[in-house]
């Protein structure tokens, strides 16, 4: 007979045992993992540099072992910090505050909760009237934000303005009712409660905007889509990365509650003031820091989530700028083809074998390159064009009607005329209809210009028709030209 609710219940537990800050309490060495991180990382020193860590977890290992602790890790500080890297309990990263780019630990989120477990552990949990008003105020703050009747919400409003004013009359009328130290010391023991809490929900928001940093790097590197889509979408992410997370949409509420320097500013006046009081005199040394402490606190870990919302968002922006899915193909080819090869050559080689490295990119076998330029010109002038004493041949008179100028009967057009100047538009205009197209008005004006043409400043318009008929406008500055002189387009295509 199967039980459902075992089975889910069991798969729940075993799903949570799976935890990292599970496995960190379980684990064998819990004890010393515990102990060395709660002395080497503190509420001041958030961060430790990666060599002093090794050093002090290394110290700590050293002194439990001379004391004659038997359950403890075989290892240096090192290799003991590396181990806690992989499972997670420690974070490294550069730290850029300095400007030297030094590498440090930190705590993860796990290891954080870990910590705030085990402080708890042996302590004073109970039922206090501390912790019931912060329960019940929290449901009337839910159910009065949730209310959407205008009505209700007044008449909520209008009762707790009531219950101000006979405070404020008792105030007046001298009546003052002293809170004893038991039930103040019960407030402080939730307050320090609930700020045990705040550093890990702090690392887990940070964790969340890095995680979903490297999902973006990821997905833009596997270049699935358009880059187009690609640079719209994850530049927008970049930019409003603080939105793209359940932990940072929550982060970003609480915000607004203490993300301004004047709210930290009051929050540090007012623990101040309130260890003053007779009754912290009954805290103990170590929860009387630790209250001391909390705006510190607060103050640390929103600058931690805000240093890693500008470094996600700088890191999405520098890669979609710098992204080339083409170098990135050409390096995937790369390495596929070096595994092929290495998969071909493996099962033909014995153990003994060498291969040798390639020293060199081959280099290219070219000819003379030009190594300057400054002249453009060729190094050697071309050969020079022989005309060909026979004519060409053309194959019916099409191709010859769309050809080149006829620069021949030009030339004894111009060589014909009587007056010992010519005007070009008047000497287009005369020409027959079938040599006035608009190639031969270019022919025209090259006679002219060997033959030492003149501007005359006025403007010619001249008519140019081609061989389908139909007929084009050409408007130029009108020159004259003399007629003595001329040679061939021949001839002067072999000068």
């Amino acid at each position: 007979m199967t039980n459902p609710r075992a089975e889910a219940a069991y798969r729940h537990a075993s799903a949570a045992f799976r935890n990292p800050t599970l496995y960190l309490l379980h684990g064998r060495y819990a004890p010393f993992v515990i102990a060395a991180l709660s002395l080497v990382f503190t509420a001041e020193r958030p961060t430790v540099t990666v060599a002093d860590a090794h050093v002090e977890v290394g110290d700590i290992a050293e002194a439990l072992r001379a004391s004659g602790e038997e359950n403890l890790p075989v290892g240096t500080g090192r290799e003991i910090c590396r181990y806690w890297v992989r499972v997670g309990w420690l974070v490294p990263h550069i730290d850029d505050s300095s400007g030297t780019g030094t590498e440090v630990y930190r705590l993860s989120a796990q290891a954080v909760s870990a910590l705030e477990i085990a402080g708890r552990a042996g302590g004073r949990v109970r039922v206090s009237r501390s912790r019931m008003r912060t329960l019940l105020d929290s449901i009337d703050q839910l159910v009065s934000d949730s209310e959407t009747d205008p009505e209700t919400r007044r008449a909520t409003l209008l009762a707790e303005r009531d219950a101000l004013d006979a405070q404020l009359s008792r105030l007046e009328a001298g009546e003052v009712e002293p809170v004893d130290d038991d039930q103040l010391l019960e407030e402080a023991e939730n307050v320090l409660h609930l700020s045990r809490e705040l550093p890990a929900d702090f690392v887990r928001v940070a964790e969340s905007i890095n995680e979903m940093q490297r999902d973006v790097v990821a997905d833009l590197r596997r270049d699935v889509r358009p880059a187009g889509e690609v640079l719209r979408e994850y530049l927008h992410r970049g930019q409003h990365v603080m939105d793209a997370t359940p932990e940072g949409r929550a982060f970003a509420g609480a915000l607004e509650l203490i993300g301004e320097p004047e709210h930290i500013d009051r929050l540090t006046d007012q623990l101040q003031n309130l260890l003053a009081q007779p009754f912290a005199r009954h805290l103990p040394v170590t929860q009387q820091h630790d209250l001391a402490a909390v705006a510190h606190r607060v103050e640390q870990g929103v600058t931690e989530v805000l240093t890693a919302q500008r470094r996600a968002s700088h890191v999405i922006t520098a890669q979609v700028r710098t992204h080339d899915p083409v170098r990135d193909r050409e390096v995937d080819d790369l390495l596929r083809t070096v595994m092929s090869g290495l998969q071909s050559w493996m099962p033909q080689s014995s153990r003994g074998d060498r291969v040798d490295p390639l020293r060199s990119f081959p280099a290219a076998k070219v000819g003379a390159l030009r190594r300057n330029l400054n002249d453009l010109q060729p190094e050697s002038a071309p050969e020079p064009l022989h005309a060909s004493e026979e004519a060409p041949e053309f194959e019916g008179t099409e191709g010859r009607e769309w050809g080149g100028p006829r620069y021949e009967d030009l030339e004894n057009y111009i060589g014909s005329r009587e007056d010992a100047d010519f005007d070009l538009a008047e000497a287009f205009a005369h020409l027959a209809a079938p040599a006035r197209r608009p190639v031969d008005l270019l022919g025209l004006l090259e006679i002219a210009h060997r033959n030492g043409m003149v501007e005359t400043g006025d403007i010619a318009t001249v008519e140019a028709r081609r061989p389908d008929g139909t007929v084009r406008r050409f408007a130029f500055g009108d020159v004259t030209a003399g007629t003595t002189g001329t040679t061939t387009g021949q001839e002067n295509t072999d000068d």
